[in-house]
């Protein structure tokens, strides 16, 4: 589907960025760290006062340090520009919370048992939700084999099949790309069967 038109006359008034970095530490560590910055185009009145046109109205950042299992050992938050400073940035160290949880096992689910509502900052809160995905791209050719390499006499699949619609174990790119785990769908009511290994022609 192409993207709607873009109005002629339509005017900036807000630009939310969210930045995310993953540094290699060595020894199997990595480091994750998440920006979020809000801007306005015009004046904005707070409660504390005037926020310059250009001047952030959120500026705060997530840093995670992860093992090569995606297990969070150490997590932290800081936030450098809020509407209500002492009140915004008065989550002390709930972001510590995140310690224990695994990227790629129900971490969204636990960021909002842990984090949820009252319990933390909403925009770090909501931002730590794109983590996921991002590591498993920096991770991509590096800790996850993508390409089988190494993989000709296993029965593990390339981590990225089954995780997005087009790269489905029943899809053409599968069929295409990765053709021996590519299965065909053959079930009546289109539910796929338990994945096996196809051999390649």
């Amino acid at each position: 589907m192409a993207l709607p038109p873009a109005h002629p006359e339509r005017q900036l008034k807000h630009r939310r960025s969210i930045d995310v970095a993953v540094y290699a530490c060595g020894h199997g560590l990595w480091e994750v760290e998440a920006r979020l910055v809000d801007v306005k185009t015009r004046d904005y009145p707070l409660a504390g006062g005037i926020r310059q046109a250009g001047d952030p109205v959120h500026d705060m950042t997530l840093r995670l340090v992860i093992d090569e299992q995606m297990n969070i050992l150490a997590a932290g938050a800081h936030t450098e520009w809020m509407p209500y400073p002492g009140h915004c940035n008065a989550y002390g160290d709930a972001y510590g919370r995140l310690v224990g949880l695994n990227l790629m096992h129900r971490f969204r689910q636990g960021v909002k048992e842990r984090l949820g509502g009252i319990q933390g900052c909403t925009h770090l809160t909501e931002m730590a939700q794109v983590l996921p995905t991002a590591v498993v791209q920096a991770f991509a050719g590096e800790v996850l084999d993508t390409q089988e390499n190494g993989q000709a006499q296993t029965d593990q699949q390339p981590f990225q099949i089954d995780r997005c619609h087009a790269l489905r174990s029943d899809g053409e790119a599968v069929r295409q790309f990765y053709p021996r785990w590519y299965r065909p769908d053959t079930s009546a009511d289109g539910t796929s069967s338990p994945l096996t290994p196809q051999t390649s022609k």
